[in-house]
């Protein structure tokens, strides 16, 4: 099997013409598409709502399509908050889910009515010396330890994870929260990244529409949504099949008809917070082959790096690569695909096997829509590329510059011998 891209070795050199390599390049009608199908099969739940979580792409370009597709935001940080507002998304339509969370974000978080979820019992009183009169909708973010199974296999291990409340800690939460005079409760758990299963929405569904009803039987706070977060994967090697949204979407509300509806809590709104699966397969970082070297192995140098896409270097993460207009061609060859930076973990692909490169060959690396550009940093002073549009009706638009020497040195104060250099 392999991965076909969404733009084509002559649509690349026509825009090479004007926007150089290396840069990030995202599909419009992929995001569109996917978008909608999201909301399809959530369909059923009236108060369904997806907030796409902003860490995964910051670009506002990609943002306002999400927005125009029904979706609102999660926002983690101050300028995430900040993006959300220039673009109007406020109130409900945004979730701040934090931890460690400084007291003037929880402050813009209120001024913008966002939605607060919680991720520490000892928060509440520190947001209620921030804000003096606490919202009245508040969510909490619930971790249930332990080590999550499936039938594919270990998920992942919440109980070491260092975000949201113990079941124990929920409970007491919802008791002080009510107290304090919070009318309207959420739910939220993020225990699980990247899962490639359909199972994983509805197992982790079943748990926390059961602690809802267990909560709002005890405590007598109203629960008024469940957000299920994120965690729904993309399919990065070619030969994994990937998820279905609609069968997740079937698979949550099977365990909303067993779970919350006997409760006669028929009324709970779904929430997801997906990033990854959102604009992933959307994106694609287009970097051009300048080196080959033979030492000990065969290398190709391109003029991207981990600046540009560090998750093969941080978590040794696959992407696929395609050689633009050599798709059809024998992949004879293995190579290391690397970048510039002075640390030997900055490559791309070891090992691979791929079709014979030469140089100025355009490559194509896959499933770069989410965590690439934003995870992004300036080791060796190297900057960031641009970011491109491939919209709707197929002309290319510029939605972020690429950096300049001049970006990367405005914040050394007191140097004025910086600006002989003609930027």
């Amino acid at each position: 099997m392999t991965k076909v891209p969404f733009i084509t070795k002559e649509q690349i050199k026509e825009i090479t013409k004007t926007y150089p390599t290396p840069f990030h390049i995202y599909d419009e009608k992929g995001i569109r598409e996917n978008a909608r199908a999201v909301r399809e099969a959530f369909a059923w739940n009236p108060g369904f709502r997806e907030y796409f979580a902003v860490k995964a792409n910051t670009n506002p370009h990609l943002i306002t399509i999400l927005k125009e597709e029904g979706c609102g935001t999660d926002c983690a940080s101050l300028t995430e908050l900040m993006i959300s507002d220039a673009l109007d998304i406020r109130g409900d339509m945004v979730m701040f889910s934090s931890n460690e969370t400084p007291a003037e974000e929880y402050r813009y978080a209120n001024e913008l009515g966002a939605i607060i979820n919680l991720d520490d019992i000892t928060h509440i009183p520190f947001l209620e010396n921030i804000v003096g009169t606490l919202p009245e909708t508040i969510s909490c973010r619930y971790n249930p330890g332990g080590i999550i199974e499936m039938s594919n296999g270990i998920m992942d291990n919440p109980g070491d994870a260092k975000f949201g409340m113990t079941k124990e800690q929920m409970y007491e939460a919802f008791a002080i929260l009510k107290s304090k005079g919070v009318k309207n409760f959420g739910i939220h758990a993020f225990i699980a990244s990247n899962t490639i299963t359909n199972e994983y929405y509805p197992v982790l569904a079943k748990q926390l529409f059961e602690l809802a009803v267990d909560l709002q039987k005890k405590t007598d706070a109203r629960v008024t949504f469940i957000n299920l977060s994120g965690g729904v994967g993309v399919a990065y090697h070619p030969d994994e099949a990937g998820n279905n949204i609609y069968e997740i979407g079937a698979g949550v509300k099977k365990m909303y008809e067993e779970v919350l509806i006997p409760a006669g809590m028929g009324e709970v709104a779904i929430y997801t917070e997906m990033g990854r699966f959102m604009t992933g397969p959307y994106g694609g970082l287009i970097t051009k082959a300048i080196h080959k070297k033979h030492i000990y192995k065969e290398y190709i140098g391109v003029d991207a790096c981990a600046v540009d896409l560090i998750r093969p270097a941080m978590y040794k993460a696959y992407h696929h690569i395609t050689v633009l207009g050599k798709e059809t061609d024998a992949q004879n060859q293995k190579y290391d695909v690397v970048g510039g930076l002075c640390e030997n973990n900055d490559k791309f692909a070891i090992d691979r096997m791929l079709p014979q490169i030469e140089i100025g060959d355009y490559l194509f690396i896959h499933d770069t829509g989410a965590h690439c550009y934003s995870l992004g940093y300036n080791y060796n002073g190297k900057l960031k590329s641009a970011e491109l549009l491939l919209k709707d009706n197929g002309e290319v638009e510029l939605i972020r510059r690429a950096e300049t020497p001049r970006d990367y040195l405005a914040t050394l104060d007191g140097f004025p011998v910086f600006e002989k250099f003609k930027f």
